[in-house]
């Protein structure tokens, strides 16, 4: 048998030398494809957990492949080795140094993420160097290794760390979420108390928060939670705490009543709102640390949103359940009424494990008040019965606390832990032994039956702590069973020498009880118990009988505390308060590790207190550099018709504004024989009028000095101006007038006539213009010369209805003319798609050009990156849209909106509450910054409380339906249904956004 079993293992040495010659050999080969298999040989032998440090040298010589599948896996192998073999490595430092400049954004990143592995001061230099070209690059995957790089080179070398400060704040401005949960986790490891770098950033962080991945969402709101508990202002919750006596005679005061409600920061506000959609999170370290945030931040009002979270989380992992039950079972303790209504929750089943079990067990003892005590009993009498006897002595221990901190049911539950001492397992009866110890102390008088029965337990219960507990309770209350008390002690001076140390200490406590209050039977008895403790092994015990012999026993030699010995011994002692072990830990954080094990772990970071005096909001305040222009035009489409809506001029009349924007509706439906000759002749003799009358007082008025003759000048030449344009609108509707003469209607198509100004009526009230804003696509300094700016034209992209319009102008502030611009080497996430502008051939010095290009960006926020092109230079820019620019309008009845409302309930539906804002409490401010902020339509409402808006993304038709119900004093709810949750809750946050600002 040893034979062939050393047979096999030199068989297995055979085959892996041979399979490592091989290895090398492919290595060295001419052929790309033999060195990529060699090298998924290689990462496949890593990946089992195999040493493959051996062929390191081999290996290294392949950084410099050209083929990009070799590269990659060769610095995969790097970064596992180059800290163990930093020799070999720095010979080849140069590669790695030119793999930095490679056009691949993988080969860059992974080249600093294996020189920041190599662990030798000596290539410092280097490394800060590489960093702070990585922290620029255009590619957020690089710059987000440059931040995981930071605290590599700091543990490397501190003294580095004030460049590395300079680093992290060009990186806290990135505004890619791919970026922002590293940088912050650089920030906490290399400089946490520069809270300054947080406060320009701030806002930009919570907005990002939705997006960011998983793990970085962790580190960012762990972070924000503790710059949101010094940086932002809010009431402490001692007065939450208060009894509601105190609470009256505090609002009795003139002073309480005339205080001002506290109106919460808006920063702390937007950190709540914009962090309350990640509690629906699959991870449950995301719904961990929104919890931790809310419970440590918001208001009492709002925390019981997280309840309901945390309670989803108890259906995973039991290593998952058993981080949220430490948690819940903290959370208990101080807000016990938002776990009251998930009581099932927590009850506990015969598959949960011990730890789990007991932690359930904390959480319902927590929740345990005079309403829910009796159903808590009925669980606890059935987990008694369980054969886990960890678990039964914990239930034993819960009834005692629920018996401690509900007096109504303390009688119950003593009865009940009675009949447990009949029970024939000891661990059970011991542990009811040491909680009705504990009970008695409240009331030994009315409870002397229950003492002697326990009395004549001492035969057979063994349990050390159990008999320490009854001898204690017999000589703490020897005076109510003068006749039992005696006894014992003649049973225990027997069996004395065989006993543990904690039930001796405890026989000689009861023979110096009985010798000071009956003396005459215990005399000779307690004098035994001592001569037998003064020569134990224990010196514990034997010091204590020397101590109790010179205080109970008056000699001469005794001092003047044996006249005390009475008082000392038999004084009243309190009755023990049974608390929770979690009582004391929510000075930790909730979540930490800290929290976890009831101690200070390295590296943890206390939560600061809320600060006495509210701090400057301004230091968040960030200048907005985007130019805004008004530009009020809508598109529309229902049933394949699209219409453009153009906004009012401001002309002078309101009957003037409503005939442009109707003329302008009515247009592309062909109704122009709805205009006359008749109807336009009116108009020109009520013009004629208006300008007699002008005329007329100008005449009157002739006798004023110069600067009133200037001013009238100036408004005669206005007016002139402005008959021109009438002049021409009125051409216009002449032309329309000449094609009615030849149009004959039918009452058929007067009918259709009379539907379709209605519709016309209906789209004026339901599609207010909106502004459309414009963003800089490329500064004229980083150009040369060549400005860029888009803006999303709401109107149709005409190649693909599946694409959003996209306008840019081209600005050569240059002196030079500007040759051939155009797009090339796009890069976009899976599943978008691009439909590039035509070429510019030439855009000469001083002029501008309009282009439009299409962007379908399959219903997210995610960027279109690409590099703009000239004849001369190629600029890497990005257009990232606003989430209410990938929808487009749509026109819904009242009824259809409710319908669709109806279908989209439940997940599909987020509400939010919130206070308008002065200048936004009237209907047509509301629906003005709706749909400035998303390109939705107006849906007709029988009520003025309410306006609703209907909308589709653009790329999957997804219908977006939004209500605004106003209520009194500027309060207000917004209701978004949406297809799509993720679309729903950005567009939450951005119209929360225009109308509280």
């Amino acid at each position: 048998m040893f034979v062939a079993s050393v047979i096999i293992v030199f068989c297995l040495f055979l085959s892996a030398e041979k399979e490592a010659k091989t290895n090398y050999q492919m290595l060295d080969s001419n052929k790309d494809s033999l060195k990529l298999e060699a090298m998924k040989r290689i990462v496949a032998m890593i990946a089992r957990g195999k040493n493959a440090s051996d062929l390191f040298p081999a290996v290294v010589k392949n950084v410099a492949c050209k083929n990009i599948e070799v590269k990659k896996l060769v610095y995969v192998y790097l970064v596992r080795y180059a800290e163990e073999q930093q020799d070999l490595a720095l010979l080849s430092i140069s590669t790695f140094q030119r793999g930095l400049k490679d056009p691949n954004q993988l080969i860059r990143a992974s080249a600093l993420r294996v020189l920041s592995s190599i662990r030798v001061t000596i290539i410092v230099p280097i490394m800060m160097l590489a960093i702070k070209e990585a922290a620029s690059d255009m590619s957020p995957y690089v710059r987000k290794t440059a931040a995981h790089a930071i605290p590599k080179l700091y543990s490397l070398d501190p003294e580095q760390k004030d460049q590395l400060i300079e680093v992290i704040e060009k990186l806290l401005a990135d505004k890619t979420t791919l970026v922002a949960g590293s940088v912050v986790m650089a920030f906490e490891e290399v400089c946490p108390e520069r809270i300054d770098l947080i406060h320009k950033n701030y806002r930009k962080l919570c907005n990002l928060l939705i997006d960011v991945e998983e793990w970085g969402q962790v580190v960012i709101i762990n972070m924000l939670t503790r710059y949101a508990r010094t940086q932002t202002f809010y009431g402490s919750d001692e007065d939450e705490d208060e009894d509601e006596e105190e609470k009256e005679k505090k609002a009795e005061t003139p002073a309480m009543a005339k205080r001002k409600p506290y109106v919460m920061d808006p920063d702390h506000r937007l950190l709540l709102r914009n962090t309350k959609p990640l509690l629906q999170s699959r991870n449950a370290a995301v719904v961990m640390a929104v919890a931790q945030l809310y419970f440590h931040l918001a208001p009492k009002a709002e925390v019981g949103v997280i309840a309901k979270a945390l309670v989803r989380l108890l259906r995973s992992h039991s290593e998952v359940q058993y981080v949220v039950l430490q948690n819940v079972a903290t959370m208990t303790i101080k807000r016990r009424g938002m776990f009251e209504p998930y009581l099932k929750s927590f009850y506990i089943r015969s598959t949960d494990p011990t730890q789990i079990k007991v932690l359930k067990l904390e959480v319902l003892t927590n929740l345990a008040n005079e309403t829910n005590i009796s159903t808590i009993l009925r669980e606890f009498q059935t987990y008694i019965k369980s054969m886990d006897k960890d678990f039964v002595a914990a239930t034993i221990q819960a009834i005692g606390r629920c018996a401690t901190n509900i007096g109504e049911v303390r009688d119950t539950c003593l009865n009940g832990l009675v009949q447990l001492l009949s029970n024939r397992d000891e661990l059970v009866v011991a542990e009811s032994v040491v909680v009705i110890k504990k009970l008695l102390q409240m009331q030994p008088e009315k409870h002397s039956d229950i003492i002697k029965h326990m009395a004549k337990l001492t035969d057979n219960i063994q349990v050390p702590m159990a008999r320490a507990s009854i001898l204690w309770l017999i000589g703490e209350y020897c005076e109510h069973v003068p006749k039992i008390a005696p006894d014992v002690l003649r049973k225990m001076a027997k069996s004395f020498t065989n006993e543990e140390d904690i039930v001796k200490l405890q026989i000689i406590n009861l023979a110096a009880k009985l010798y000071l209050t009956n003396s005459k039977q215990t005399k000779l008895l307690t004098q035994y118990v001592l001569n037998l403790a003064k020569y134990d092994q224990n010196y514990d015990i034997r010091d204590r009988a020397r101590f109790i012999r010179q205080l109970i026993v008056p000699t001469e030699k005794s001092g003047a505390l044996s006249k005390y010995a009475k008082k000392l011994f038999l004084a009243l002692k309190p009755a023990p308060v049974l608390e929770s072990p979690f009582k004391d830990r929510d000075h930790f954080q909730l979540g930490s590790l800290s929290h976890l094990l009831n101690a200070k772990a390295g590296g943890y970071q206390e939560l600061p207190d809320w600060p006495e005096a509210a701090p400057d909001p301004s230091v968040r305040n960030v200048e907005v550099k985007d130019s805004v222009r008004a530009v009020g035009t809508v598109t529309y489409r229902d049933t394949g018709a699209l219409w453009d809506l153009q906004g009012p001029k401001k002309l002078e009349g309101s009957e003037s504004c409503s005939s442009i924007s109707t003329l302008n509706l009515i247009r592309p439906l062909n109704l122009s024989f709805l205009y006359s000759e008749q109807s336009s002749e009116e108009e020109e003799r009520k013009h004629q009028r208006k300008t007699k009358q002008r005329k007329s007082d100008s005449e009157s008025e002739s006798d004023e000095d110069e600067e009133s003759e200037s001013e009238s000048s100036q408004s005669e030449s206005e007016e002139s101006e402005s008959e021109a344009e009438v002049k021409k609108k009125k051409k216009q509707i002449r032309k329309c007038s000449f094609h009615a003469n030849v149009y004959q209607p039918s009452l058929y198509n007067w009918a259709l006539v009379s539907m379709t100004l209605h519709l016309v009526l209906c789209l004026q009230t339901i599609a207010p213009s909106s502004a459309l804003k414009n963003y800089e696509l490329l500064h004229r300094i980083t150009g040369e010369g060549l400005s860029v700016e888009y803006c999303f034209s709401r109107q149709p992209f005409s190649p693909d209805a599946n694409m959003v319009a996209v306008q840019m102008q081209f600005t050569n502030n240059a002196t030079a003319d500007t040759k051939n611009l155009h797009i090339e080497d796009v890069k976009l996430q899976s599943g978008m798609r691009v439909k590039e502008f035509s070429e510019i051939e030439l855009l000469p010095a001083g002029e501008t050009a309009t282009a439009v290009m299409g962007i379908d960006f399959c219903d997210s926020t995610q960027a279109a990156n690409f590099q703009l092109c000239t004849h001369t230079r190629k600029f890497f820019v990005s257009i990232q849209p606003p989430v209410g620019e990938l929808m487009r309008p749509v026109f819904l009845t009242e009824n259809e909106f409710k319908k669709e409302q109806g279908q989209l309930m439940g997940m599909n539906e987020i509400t939010e509450k919130l206070t308008l804002d002065m200048k936004c409490r009237n209907e047509h401010t509301i629906v003005q910054r709706v749909t400035t902020a998303a390109n939705l339509s107006r849906v007709p409402c029988g009520s003025d409380k309410e306006c609703r808006f209907a909308g589709r993304t653009v790329s999957s038709s997804s219908l977006v339906l939004v209500t605004v119900a106003t209520k009194e004093e500027g309060a207000a709810q917004l209701t978004v249904n949406c297809e799509k949750m993720v679309i729903g809750t950005m567009l939450v946050k951005d119209i929360l956004l225009a109308l509280t600002q």
